[in-house]
């Protein structure tokens, strides 16, 4: 049987996408989708990736929110120290014994987004 092989690409709705693309280049680091063959992507580091369907009742993110994007990060620290900086205050902070630490934040447009350090 064939299988996929990851994703590739994360993609949804927002009021002002090229904003709302710049927040996430200058703020995480997630490029833009190229706009012609001649940019680059952005090119995420190899690794776990979750694909985990929530109840529909989950209260785990927001209930107006079909899917939430978490991102894998090295240095929980220093990314929530950075996030600080520039407003973006992290909630929901965690620790899963075996699985690692969390962390919340919501993007300007008020998506829940996760950051995950692997244990």
């Amino acid at each position: 049987m064939e299988k996929v092989k990851g994703i590739g690409g994360v993609f949804f709705r927002a009021r002002d996408p090229a904003a709302l693309a710049g927040w996430y280049r200058d703020v995480l680091g997630v490029d833009p989708a190229p706009s012609d063959m001649g940019a680059s992507p952005w090119m995420s580091e190899s690794g776990v990736t979750v694909f985990a369907p929530f109840p529909h009742d989950s209260d785990y993110f927001p209930a107006t929110q079909q899917v939430m994007v978490n991102f894998r990060v090295g240095d929980m620290d220093a990314l929530l120290a950075q996030l600080r900086t520039v407003g973006v205050e992290p909630f929901n902070e965690q620790v899963m014994d075996g699985l690692g630490r969390f962390a919340h934040i919501n993007d300007p447009e008020g998506n829940a987004v996760e950051l995950w350090e692997p244990a």
